[in-house]
């Protein structure tokens, strides 16, 4: 029986069987890409179907939930509530923080209080618990012994570093990804906000509008817009709900467009003229911030161009002239003396 000759291999591995598994991941990569484009679902239905529900509480005056659902919450408040209890005894709680975790909360589009006093109680714990399991780690079980003294009091270190400033890391990275999602869709909701009051839609009404228009393209600031249109209806005071929005978003251009609401709304100010300069204005930030991009590429490119694309280019370009040079070298060989 004859034996199967092996396959090519680089650095011991077979190359066939490795290209076997690249191949079989990307085919399972385009049949999980095709099953997306397939089965595109709309990502404001859930939130606009629960904001629905909420603003019809509100209006009736009743809040009704599931004996299931109540306690839920019930267990959740009492949870935080240990948690404010401790930290209150302590006393590392003060409510200017709580306010300012709540905000940010807001502007990641978690809307649940409560989760200020975790994420405050989780700054407080996270550094002890990785810090004690980094001690265990490096110091206890010496699971690193090569290395130095100074290694592992900066690992020792990062660990309860990253303890403290995760959360907050993780909450601004949110932040930084949906106040970028909203900032890139404010100029055209600015746009179907000057249609609708052109068209003669109420301030509510035309809020309303726009978030159903732009909720598939842009669901973080439809959220934001219909939060807004079910507080306009239902708010005592309607600056009160363009504040909120404010409250809510980390963008200065959100803060002057409910500005520019709250004057119309007291001064009766034309809107659609007010909200036109103002869509004006963010294209034209937007289209400055686009070229302040790309006037930064080369410079950005330098590096990448230095330490890839130039080392590149020598081989391929001086390489066949040092091959011929070595070829004629070593056909003449050493030179025989006479005898």
């Amino acid at each position: 029986m004859l034996n199967t000759p092996p396959g090519p291999t680089l650095l011991g591995v077979d190359v066939i069987w490795v290209g076997s598994i690249l191949a079989g991941l990307a085919a399972t990569a385009v049949l999980f890409a095709i099953y997306t484009a397939v089965t595109i679902r709309d990502p404001m239905a859930k939130r606009v179907k629960s904001l629905n529900e909420r603003r019809d509480q509100l209006k009736s005056g009743i809040i009704t939930q599931t004996a299931k659902k109540r306690a839920s919450l019930v267990r959740k408040n009492e949870t935080a509530d240990k948690m404010k209890d401790t930290l209150s005894a302590l006393k590392v709680l003060q409510q200017s923080q709580v306010e300012a975790i709540q905000q940010k909360l807001a502007q990641a589009g978690i809307r649940k209080k409560e989760l200020g006093i975790v994420v405050i109680f989780a700054r407080m714990v996270l550094p002890i618990v990785l810090g004690g399991i980094a001690g265990i780690a490096i110091y206890g079980m010496n699971v690193f012994p090569e290395w130095g003294g100074m290694k592992k009091l900066m690992a020792f270190a990062a660990a309860v570093g990253l303890g403290y400033k995760g959360p907050e890391l993780y909450i601004g990275n949110l932040i930084s990804k949906r106040t970028d999602a909203i900032r890139k869709g404010l100029p055209d909701a600015l746009d179907l906000l000057v249609i609708c009051a052109e068209a003669g839609l109420t301030v509510d009404a035309a809020f309303n509008r726009v978030a159903r228009e732009l909720g598939r393209a842009y669901p973080e600031l439809g959220d934001e817009f219909a939060l807004t249109a079910i507080e306009l209806s239902f708010l005592s005071e309607r600056r009160q709900a363009f504040e909120n929005l404010a409250w809510r978003v980390n963008l200065e251009a959100v803060k002057g467009v409910t500005t520019t609401m709250v004057q119309t709304e007291r001064y009766g100010t034309p809107l659609a003229s007010a909200l036109r300069v103002l869509s004006a204005e963010f294209r034209n930030e937007r289209m400055m911030r686009a070229e302040e991009k790309a006037a930064r590429l080369p410079a950005i490119m330098t590096v990448p161009l230095i330490l890839f694309i130039l080392p590149v280019l020598f081989v391929v370009i001086l390489g066949p002239a040092a091959c011929s040079i070595a070829d004629a070298f070593s056909s003449n060989g050493p030179v025989k003396g006479g005898g």
